[in-house]
């Protein structure tokens, strides 16, 4: 196999290691948020339940109110939640409210915008649009049976808020994938002074929240020397309790990348993969978990982790792979000649709806620049084979 691969041909390699979990947990719908469906919801009534006004005004037969100005009779009050059902006669209306059940004899709502009230009377000033006017009809949104949402969806608030106005209180979910993060590096500190050499450690925490925004459950984040049987220790720790393991620095040629020496005597793989930043890559598996080897630049790691990794989280939680939007370069920049560029962007809307992407960072996409993560809102991806990006340019883009 070649030893240079494209994105696409790395993931694919990736997703080899890993399985859908076809487990499933059982969880209040008020404690699901972010999780991922295991199986359909359905609806058991209609949505709307009964037919109901979706304005405050007056319920009406639409014979009486065709030709407008009309006067009617008030007969009677429905408010929201109340399980009156009042008669009227023709030439008399009730007061409705927004939500209210609309009453028996009724079939339209005039809102009280078009009403002029003269004591028990009303004046319709203006003939609703027409019969049915302002009434949200019973099972317009869903009727019983339908599937509201699927196995493989991310429960948003939106997603919840479905769920429930179908009676559903608890939902079926696929567990969360257990996630370890080792960060190797002898020159890196947490916290302290800071003495010749050493830098401030970010990518425990960096790649951490990341991997939790994609759904897994971080079990454990540590800190390891450049010491090969340190690693193979929090490896043999970490493998059995979970079902991805990542691993960042330490993934290149170096004389003490011994992450690269310690995964490839395991049987694991290292390729250069087609990409900047985020070249050095590398798998395997250890003790029957896959191990997924990261660059340690914190550029690199961050951006590695959710185009390498995410499609396999994706995988384990059977949901579908997120969709890419399209952006339009607002400056002129240059890319790597054979790799595509991965390049952290800031991005606005201009006077045309355009969504307009603008390098976060005057220092392009350099692995190092890690405070060009802090003013991105997201990434383009420049093709391989582009060399120089121009304004008005179309390219694939990703909110972080």
């Amino acid at each position: 196999m070649r030893e240079q691969l494209s994105v696409s041909e790395y993931i694919a390699e990736l997703l080899g290691l890993v399985v859908p979990d076809v487990r499933v947990e059982h969880l209040a719908l008020s404690e699901s948020l972010g999780r991922v469906l295991a199986e359909e919801v359905v609806s058991t009534a209609g949505i709307p339940v009964f037919d109901n006004s979706s304005m405050d005004g007056y319920a009406v037969r639409w014979s009486d109110v065709a030709f407008a100005p009309t006067r009617l009779r008030v007969v009677g009050d429905v408010p929201a939640g109340s399980d009156d059902d009042p008669m009227a006669a023709p030439g008399e209306c009730v007061r409705i409210m927004t939500g209210a059940a609309l009453p028996t004899f009724a079939d339209t709502v005039v809102p009280i915008e078009q009403i002029e009230v003269d004591g028990d009377e009303v004046v319709v000033l203006e003939s609703p649009v027409g019969q049915g006017a302002y009434v949200r009809t019973a099972g317009a949104d869903v009727g019983p049976g339908t599937v509201v949402a699927r196995p493989g969806t991310t429960i948003t608030p939106g997603v919840a808020g479905a769920i429930a106005a179908v009676g559903v209180e608890h939902v079926a979910v696929r567990p969360r994938p257990r996630v370890a993060v080792c960060v190797t590096g002898d020159e890196l500190v947490r916290a302290g002074a800071l003495r010749r050499g050493q830098i401030f450690e970010s990518n425990s925490v960096a790649v951490g929240s990341l991997l939790e925004h994609l759904g897994a459950r971080l079990v454990r984040t540590d800190l390891v020397r450049d010491r090969p049987q340190p690693l193979v220790d929090w490896l043999d720790a970490a493998a059995p309790d979970t079902d991805l393991l990542v691993l960042t620095g330490g993934a290149s040629v170096g004389a003490y990348d011994v992450v690269r020496d310690v995964i490839t005597a395991a049987g694991g793989v290292f390729r250069h993969v087609r990409v900047q930043p985020g070249k050095p890559q590398g798998w395997g598996v250890w003790k029957g978990t896959p191990v997924v080897c990261l660059p340690g630049n914190p550029v690199s790691a961050v951006v590695s982790t959710d185009i390498f990794v995410r499609p396999m989280l994706d995988r384990i939680l059977a949901r579908p792979g997120l969709s890419w939007q399209t952006a339009v370069a607002g400056v002129d920049w240059t890319s790597p000649s054979g790799r595509a560029q991965v390049l952290p962007v800031t991005l606005r809307t201009d006077d045309g709806g355009r969504l307009v992407a603008l390098p976060a960072h005057a220092g392009g996409s350099g692995s190092h620049l890690v405070t060009s993560l802090a003013g991105a809102d997201g990434y383009v991806v420049v093709p391989e084979e582009t060399t120089a990006v121009h304004a008005g340019d179309l390219l694939p883009v990703r909110w972080l």
